[in-house]
């Protein structure tokens, strides 16, 4: 990824600080994209006794985890503080339903791509909507490999290429700045899944398309729920009236049934975490590769 494209970390964290007051009003997408990877669940079988929610904004897919495996601990974690507080604020509520031999929620601030934890740790990662503010996904994967207890399930989603790709279009004859971020191929995620060790990846994608009055309220959503431009090759200064002018007429030709679609291509995947590899006397089956 060319320097340009990469993401400012410190920019996603202050984004998502920003916009833990607002996220959970504006993340219609993301609470949609949570369901229906908890639905998944049901053709899955596993019951973990850790689950580590990978980039759990203000944990919105808690609840749902904690209710569906009733002898489990959530550890919710997340690059912006204030978005692990309000996780962490969630608990009153839940502590009569959900509590079991102590708590069951515990709100941690850390990144992906380091995480805080001890190596197999976790009988399951979960991790909706995160992995596209990495700028090292395969890193971020790497870790969640290592956090997982041999036998455990990823399950993430992530964006494809063709998320946003009408504001991208609509931006480019404006200027030489970056003003949407790039997301990672399906197939390269795939890959990376393998790389990193897991076994029997699952990868596929729906299309979700979502429609605004105009480009102001789309860039409002995204600001809300902490989506705006946050790559290095991003404009110094805010955009102008008259930037944000000539991108409102880019955009106009998408104009379908008096709104504006607004593409989003999101990414489902699980893997797992294989089990050691034993011979027929139970020992560990070490390869050796020739030199």
């Amino acid at each position: 990824m060319s320097d340009a494209l990469a993401v400012d970390k410190r920019l996603v964290r202050r984004s998502f600080e920003q916009a833990a007051a607002t996220y959970d009003a504006a993340a219609v997408l993301q609470n949609e994209v949570c369901r229906r990877m908890l639905a998944r669940l049901d053709y899955i079988k596993i019951e973990p006794t850790t689950i580590l929610d990978a980039g759990s904004g203000t944990g919105n897919a808690v609840a749902g985890l904690l209710a569906r495996y009733s002898r489990a601990r959530v550890i919710a974690l997340d690059l912006a503080l204030a978005m692990a507080r309000r996780t962490g604020s969630r608990r009153p509520w839940w502590r009569g339903l959900f509590e079991w031999s102590g708590p069951r929620l515990t709100a941690v601030c850390g990144d992906i791509e380091q995480l805080p934890l001890a190596s197999a740790c976790a009988g399951m990662v979960w991790s909706n909507l995160a992995i596209q503010w990495s700028n090292e996904p395969q890193r971020a994967f790497a870790e969640m490999h290592r956090v997982l207890a041999p036998g455990g399930l990823l399950l993430f989603s992530s964006f494809g290429p063709d998320t946003l790709k009408e504001l991208r279009a609509a931006f480019q004859s404006v200027d030489r700045h970056t003003h949407v971020h790039r997301f990672t191929d399906m197939h390269d995620v795939g890959d990376m899944l393998v790389a990193c060790g897991f076994a029997d990846p699952v990868m596929d994608m729906e299309v979700v398309t979502l429609t605004y009055a105009d480009v102001r309220e789309l860039m409002r959503d995204l600001k809300a729920i902490g989506a705006h431009n946050v790559t290095r090759g991003r404009p110094a200064a805010l955009a102008g009236k008259s930037l944000l002018a000539k991108v409102a007429q880019n955009y106009e030709p998408a104009r379908r049934e008096g709104r504006l679609p607004a593409t989003f291509e999101v990414i489902y995947g699980h893997a797992w975490k294989p089990l050691p590899r034993v011979g027929p006397t139970g020992r560990p089956v070490i390869d050796i590769k020739p030199r």
